[in-house]
């Protein structure tokens, strides 16, 4: 059983990176066709896909009368993107500079998400279905002020009379981010698998390889983009999928349920949510540039993480 999980699980990675490298490609296409920065349209449309596996999620345990779940599922996720994922993007990259002036209303629109957040639930120590419209409400206006502040490119006009190009990189686009999470759900099976065949604790499963393997998206993707010189467009989908997360998921969960959890749980989770994405702000404003150090500095943050989860349990 060991071996035939290693070669599916070996097979759903190569499937994962080569989803990943035409995903890359594809939405630089569109980025060009939209006349939009690269920068965008990670944080736009590749946030958005990468957060449909926690908007099913969401909305499957929301329909349960489990809207908590979704609450938890997401501030681990954000926290994982923010420390762990952006960590191991940067070590890849070895350096990430930014271009993009649009970069720091982004970033900062983020830690607005993220406060905003932490401020309607402790208003009603609940996220009611006033407050999911809200959220919905804010993501809106902020997508509606990416695309009317678009960066429009010189070739743009040009680019946008070859219709069957574009036609293609719409289905491209498509066909991989469908192979990106059909591999990705393999990944977490065969990697599950193979944690039960080498006897590993459940809370290992639970802590590293599952919480890893649910991210595999933005990972995948955050590589491949930087391998292909598109470092801005790797950071862009990090920073989007937090706002896509945080805004989007969670309101619409709390229209279809409002949700509530205990405060204590909520309020350290999401405190080291806000700590997490304030440290990475404040990385990409020193220099505007990542590199290595502040990467390791990243997956430490994780690593705290960790322990303090297991430290309460």
């Amino acid at each position: 059983m060991i071996i035939t999980n290693s070669i599916y699980f070996a097979l759903s990675a190569i499937a994962l990176i080569v989803s990943g490298i035409y995903l890359v490609k594809s939405l630089s296409s569109i980025a060009r066709y939209l006349g939009i920065s690269e920068f965008s349209a990670a944080f736009i449309i590749m946030a958005f896909a990468t957060s449909i596996p926690e908007l099913f999620v969401g909305i499957s345990s929301a329909l349960s009368g489990n809207s908590a779940l979704s609450l938890g599922n997401i501030i681990g996720a954000n926290i994982i993107d923010l420390t762990l994922i952006t960590g191991i993007i940067i070590l890849g990259a070895k350096q990430i500079k930014f271009k993009s002036r649009r970069l720091g209303n982004d970033t900062y629109f983020m830690l607005i998400a993220i406060l905003f957040l932490i401020l309607l639930y402790s208003l009603g120590n609940q996220l009611s279905r006033i407050d999911g419209v809200l959220l919905i409400g804010l993501f809106s206006f902020h997508v509606y002020r990416v695309f009317k502040k678009r960066k429009k490119y010189k070739k743009a006009a040009t680019i946008r009379n070859h219709k069957p190009k574009r036609f293609w990189a719409l289905i491209i686009f498509l066909l991989s981010l469908i192979g990106l999470f059909i591999s990705s759900t393999f990944a977490v099976k065969y990697a599950t698998n193979l944690a039960i065949d080498l006897n590993l604790p459940n809370i290992m499963i639970g802590l590293f390889l599952l919480a890893l393997a649910t991210t595999l998206p933005e990972l995948i993707f955050g590589i491949s983009a930087t391998h292909m010189r598109h470092k801005e467009m790797a950071i862009g989908d990090q920073i989007g999928t937090i706002v896509a997360n945080t805004l989007l998921v969670l309101g619409i969960v709390a229209i279809i349920s409002p949700i509530q959890a205990e405060f204590s749980q909520f309020i350290i989770s999401s405190i080291f949510m806000f700590v997490s994405a304030f440290i990475l702000v404040t990385f990409i404003k020193t220099g505007k540039k990542l590199e290595k150090s502040e990467g390791i500095s990243l997956i430490l943050i994780y690593v705290l993480f960790i322990v303090i989860e297991l430290f309460l349990k």
